[in-house]
């Protein structure tokens, strides 16, 4: 069989492992986890049987950090197994470069997490193997039901396929939803932090594999977590499983209800906050597909009802010229970077807004890469409130020359709190990115190969130039609705599958599929329950905000 690397290719015997083909080819970089051959994940021990071309992941590989996450996160249930047998473990949400863990039931203290790490450490020192089997789903559920984990157990049976890969370390059986590395000496780069009552597992960040990334403590992020974690306790759910269970109870559209209604409330008391602070201007941020639109048209509305009118404003329409903007790696326009706005002309607007001047308005036209003056001079009406939105709006640079006493602060993103099961979350840049994926095809006749292509340079401009300042923020919004992964799944599911195989974006649209197939099917006719102003309708359609 021949075996490609690059430009550089060499005949093996069929059952040459992969690891073995990489070092002969003098392709397996410092740090290699495993490889990617044709837009699927091959561990290092596997044996191929057939010509392929490789590509050594490592920490630097979205993909590679997810197999080494996997695989410290097995080690780590060992350690709490040894040292707490009989705990139920949650891995629950990204923090930073970590992920947050708790035992439910369990109050874990400092001396706990140190016996933690220092059995973690031991365990990975005798480099132990991850032995990878093919189990029945019977015998997979039956193993889940003796170990008292009904979570994988109901997460199970409703998965019509025959086998799963299970994999091994000193007799513990786990099931991780995608490849590990070779052995437990792989992970040895890690830390632990106390936090609330749990810990954070933290990973390298980057490109130093040789130390943890530190720790930033974000105490506005970690209580809108917690505001989800309630949210999610007063609806009943905590794994992918107990939405199924609604469904088959016919709860559904009740659960839909009730999340509507708890971000109507959340959304009222920062309207609330504006009214009795007497702001003025409200700058609002957030990621790619958080539903900042939506979100600032429904606060608009909740103005009104406390006598104040708003002006909405886009920060996209104070973009550069296309050829006075800064240029990415490739040459092209870079819309991430905050120089790519006029922030001078930016804050000469808003400030003679404020002063009861007349202005001329810019827009914005992306075809054609120019700023434009089409609209009439307007000035605010008494009592009238800015919500400027865009993915920089909490950049001290928008803000330094406007009054600071008038600034309100937003930051809203989708921070799912629901998890496949205990041991597995759903991350919340995969929500997003479904998210993203619809409303391109929807509204904007873009190919999903497309938007998967872009995601890596959206999310490198995220960590650039957005979530570091989301504690500058006044209040945070979380505008992930816990029932919309199967709604999603409706519109999304089939445009992954024709994603070829071909196509460099396959792994990606596979990884999702991989999540969508443990999600639920609904009934299209659940959509008339989803209100014309849910968060959820800037992204499926149906949104009433702008209509007459």
């Amino acid at each position: 069989m021949l075996i490609r690397v690059k430009d550089r290719e060499k005949a093996f015997p069929e059952g040459t492992t992969v690891r073995a083909c990489l070092e002969a080819l003098d392709a397996f970089p410092r740090g290699t986890l495993a490889a990617l051959s044709g837009g699927v994940v091959r561990e290092l021990n596997d044996p191929l049987d057939q010509d392929c071309s490789l590509q050594p992941l490592t920490l630097e590989h979205e993909e590679g950090r997810r197999v080494y996450e996997r695989s410290l996160r097995f080690v780590m249930l060992l350690a709490l197994k040894h040292l707490f047998p009989y705990q139920q473990v949650r891995i629950e949400y990204s923090v930073g470069y970590g992920v947050f863990v708790r035992l439910p039931g369990m109050q874990l203290h400092r001396q706990d997490i140190v016996k933690l790490e220092n059995e973690m450490r031991r365990i990975i020192d005798l480099d132990l193997a991850f032995v990878r089997r093919q189990w029945t789903r019977e015998d997979a559920i039956a193993y889940f039901e003796e170990e008292k984990q009904p979570d994988k157990v109901e997460l199970l049976k409703r998965r019509p396929v025959p086998y799963f890969n299970m994999y091994s370390i000193d007799g513990m059986w786990e099931y991780f939803y995608g490849a590990m590395t070779v052995s437990t000496g792989y992970v040895r780069v890690f830390t632990l932090f106390e936090l609330r009552g749990g810990f954070v597992l933290q990973l390298p960040a980057g490109k130093d594999f040789d130390h943890a990334a530190p720790y930033v403590y974000r105490p506005r992020h970690l209580e809108i977590f917690q505001q989800s974690a309630d949210w999610c306790s007063i609806l009943g759910i905590s794994n992918v499983s107990d939405v199924s269970r609604m469904i088959d109870e016919k709860r559904l559209r009740n659960f839909i209800r009730v999340n509507e209604v708890l971000h109507e409330s959340a959304l009222n008391d920062i309207a609330r906050r504006i009214h009795e602070e007497n702001k003025h201007i409200v700058l609002l941020a957030g990621p790619s597909s958080s539903g900042k639109t939506t979100f600032a048209g429904r606060l608009a509305v909740h103005l009104q009802m406390f006598g104040h009118p708003s002006r909405r404003i886009s920060m996209d329409d104070f973009y550069r010229n296309r050829e006075d903007m800064p240029k990415d790696s490739e040459g092209n326009p870079d819309l991430e970077t905050p120089e790519g706005l006029d922030l001078d002309l930016l804050s000469s607007t808003l400030n003679s807004l404020l002063a009861g001047e007349e202005v001329f308005m810019p827009g914005f036209d992306f075809v054609d890469g120019e700023r434009d003056y089409l609209t009439p001079p307007t000035s605010l009406a008494p009592g009238e409130i800015i919500i400027l939105e865009g993915i920089h709006g909490l950049n001290p640079e928008v803000s330094k020359d406007l009054p600071p006493d008038e600034i309100y602060r937003i930051f809203v993103s989708a921070l799912t709190c629901l998890n496949l099961d205990d041991h597995n979350r759903i991350r919340t840049t995969d929500v997003r990115l479904l998210r993203r994926v619809v409303r391109d095809n929807l509204f904007r006749g873009t190919p999903p190969e497309e938007t998967l292509a872009l995601w890596p340079s959206v999310r490198r401009g995220e960590e650039a130039y957005i979530f570091k300042y989301q504690e500058n923020a006044d209040s945070m919004f979380n505008t992930a609705l816990h029932y919309e992964l199967p709604i999603l799944k409706l519109f999304v599911y089939d445009m992954l599958k024709a994603v070829p195989a071909s196509s460099s974006e396959y792994l990606l649209a596979r990884r999702l599929i991989k999540i969508l197939n443990y999600l639920p099917d609904v009934d299209r006719s659940l959509l008339d329950e989803i209100p014309p102003l849910s968060l959820l309708r800037e992204f499926i359609g149906g949104c009433t905000l702008d209509e007459e």
